[in-house]
């Protein structure tokens, strides 16, 4: 934007320049020279008017002399010729004399105006002594073009000064508007840009620009500030709800486990439905908080080493696995380091891992792998177990969307927002032979210079890797 505007400004200016002033030297030109042409006929009627007392009157050449000694002084060059075009008397140079010169003398003669030329860089003109009709002789008198060159030069090289400076000022002045303009704008659109990853903070200034952008600004922030307080009350009944549940929950549970240690029969079955139906309550109240703090995510990214969390994280479900007959493995991949928020890929990972573990039947395995792919790190989790039908699959990462789970139907929707708050992305894929493969894209850390440290969020902990020293 801000060259578009810089550059039309400047287009515009130099037209207006070019239309302004070329004209105006061409016209102060034309005068320079119309000047310099009369002063110069001037000179020659004034020698004129005394060779005519000299040729007509039959005056001493006394005066006619003086006037072509005066005339030589100021670096003319003059030459007097009687009626039948034979030269009276000269200065020292021949300027005057030739054959342009006496082409003039007999125009001048036989009474017609004669057009002055110019040789060599001098100019000639011709003036009849006497009577225009019957001149008793003729004056040519030659005047060198050098000063009028000059003039003509300074002319032109003030309006070319002139020009240039004007349109220094118009780039000058058209950068400076087109970044009046489009500063704001440009920080507006981060603003916005910002907004829509997810910080709900973001402001933008509205001090600056023109008096439209500051509105616009201003409308932005209240937007913004509309939004944030939206989304956040929504989160905070979510969170609310789901943290007020906890208590009564957690004493309903106790109440029935007192019950059922002296429940016998029927009753002790009809008790051992009720538990398990309140810790499924509090697994899906536990999955709505954690799904409130994560959509309350807006992380900033740290380095997270894959092969070491994806090593940790299948260590610490190995117990759980075996418990349930599951195999749960690590395929061995390259040291890739991803760009996630502080404990997200753990969080991550033990979602996957706890659906991919329940899903599967004993006897059955849950694999997990890193790559490489282009500029992201893509991490899959996959299991040999029932899988997902299409429909399921398009809408497993919405909250309680899948209507297939045997869980919350939460952990799915608590990936998906972690992966994508952190800019990667998620996909569900069948895993060939039948189950269902977990395709994440994470963003990679950029890389840092040979000896140069790097903090790694390991568990919670931080540590400092080096280059090996």
């Amino acid at each position: 934007m801000t060259r578009r505007i810089a550059w039309t400004l400047l287009i515009l200016t130099s037209v207006l320049l070019v239309l302004a002033v070329v004209p105006l030297a061409v016209l102060m030109t034309a005068r320079e020279r119309v000047a310099y042409r009369d002063s110069q006929r001037a000179a020659t009627r004034v020698i004129a008017a005394a060779a005519e007392e000299h040729l007509s009157d039959r005056k001493p050449p006394t005066v006619m002399r003086q006037e072509l000694a005066a005339a030589a002084r100021a670096g003319d060059c003059a030459a007097v010729y009687d009626a039948s075009a034979r030269l009276v008397a000269s200065t020292p140079c021949t300027a005057a004399r030739g054959e342009e010169a006496e082409e003039l003398v007999e125009r001048v003669l036989a009474g017609h105006e004669p057009e002055p030329p110019e040789n060599e860089g001098r100019l000639l003109t011709a003036e009849p002594a006497g009577e225009v009709r019957q001149p008793s002789g003729a004056v040519v008198l030659s005047r060198s073009a050098t000063p009028l060159n000059t003039r003509v030069a300074t002319i032109w090289g003030w309006s070319a000064a002139i020009g240039a400076a004007g349109l220094a000022a118009s780039v000058l002045l058209s950068v400076r508007l087109a970044r009046w303009v489009s500063r704001p704008l440009s920080t507006l659109d981060a603003a916005a840009r910002r907004l829509g990853e997810g910080a709900l903070d973001e402001r933008t200034d509205v001090a600056g620009g023109p008096p439209e952008v500051r509105r616009l600004a201003a409308t932005f922030n209240t937007m913004a500030a509309r939004t944030e307080a939206l989304v956040h009350g929504h989160r905070a009944v979510i969170a609310d709800v789901s943290h007020q549940l906890r208590t009564p929950l957690a004493a309903l549970r106790l109440r029935l486990d007192v019950l059922a240690a002296g429940a016998e029969g029927d009753t002790a079955e009809e008790l051992a439905a009720a538990q398990e139906e309140i810790a499924r309550l509090s697994r899906l109240v536990d999955g709505l908080l954690a799904v409130a703090r994560a959509e309350q995510a807006t992380p900033r990214p740290t380095a997270a080493r894959i092969d070491e969390v994806v090593a940790e994280r299948v260590a610490a479900w190995s117990p759980v696995a075996e418990e349930r007959g599951v195999r749960l493995t690590a395929s061995e991949g390259p040291a890739l380091t991803a760009a996630l928020g502080a404990g997200h890929l753990e969080q991550i990972l033990d979602n996957l891992i706890a659906n991919a573990v329940e899903a599967v039947p004993e006897g059955g395995s849950v694999t997990l792998d890193h790559q490489a792919a282009g500029a992201s790190a893509r991490v899959r989790v996959r299991d040999d177990g029932p899988g997902m039908s299409a429909g399921a699959k398009a809408v497993a990462f919405r909250r309680f969307g899948n209507p297939e789970a045997r869980g919350t139907g939460l952990g799915l929707a608590i990936v998906h927002r972690l992966v994508t708050a952190n800019g990667g992305t998620a996909r569900l894929e069948d895993t060939p032979g039948g189950g269902l493969t977990v395709v994440l894209d994470l963003p990679l850390w950029p890389e840092h210079a040979p000896g140069r440290s790097v903090t790694f969020l390991k568990g919670g902990r931080e540590r400092t890797a080096g280059s090996g020293k």
